[in-house]
């Protein structure tokens, strides 16, 4: 049974590997199909699947579509952005490789290392070629001694800018700002507020 299991895994490792980038995968559990328009390859218990410079490892890892376009993970799920030193923690993450575009579900969090910062909040989509990061309902975004809160917020990775809406506010030290949007510029930590301006500064 172990032989006959050994040459499946081995099958579809070659076909990872021969799409459009390197694709390895690996489980402690495997079962699937590779039936014309419905290719799924379903990986259990100590999952791991990379692909390009992405690593995902979760309890469970759904594969799916042509070139194994589509990843669903589930159950303690953890990725790293290993050249753009990104890591991701998520209840649920899915991930298109040809768009290269992640979605975050559950209790989730995103840390860019390069830059400091990290940010958690209830849905998080990370567009891999844009560098950019959409966070959705209890947003926190921490830097240094700076921590961010809203209940939506846009980080422009190139850029190093943080863009917050929905009751958003700043802590900078003992200082305080609120505004109905606010724009936090992440390399000088500078803040600006438009609308319903208001906060407190302590000498």
């Amino acid at each position: 049974m172990r032989g006959i299991l050994a040459v499946i895994c081995l099958l579809f490792l070659i076909t990872a590997v021969n799409a459009a980038d390197i694709f390895t995968f690996k489980a402690d559990r495997m079962s699937g199909t590779k039936a014309m328009g419905k290719e799924t390859t379903i990986l259990v218990g100590n999952a791991e699947v990379r692909s390009d410079n992405l690593l995902l490892r979760a309890d469970r890892i759904e594969i799916q579509g042509d070139d194994n376009q589509f990843i669903d993970c589930s159950g303690r799920v953890s990725g790293i952005e290993l050249e753009k030193e990104i890591f991701f923690f998520a209840e649920r993450l899915r991930y298109d490789r040809k768009l290269k575009i992640a979605r975050l579900e559950g209790d989730s969090s995103l840390e860019d290392k390069k830059n400091n910062i990290v940010a958690k909040s209830r849905f998080i989509e990370y567009d891999d070629q844009a560098e950019i990061a959409v966070f959705q309902i209890s947003v926190r975004l921490f830097k240094d001694d700076m921590v961010c809160r809203s209940e939506y917020a846009i980080y422009r990775r190139n850029e190093k800018l943080l863009d917050l809406s929905g009751f958003p506010v700043v802590f900078k030290k003992d200082d305080e700002f609120r505004a109905d949007r606010i724009r936090v510029d992440l390399d000088t930590d500078d803040v600006t507020m438009e609308g319903a301006v208001s906060g407190t500064i302590k000498n």
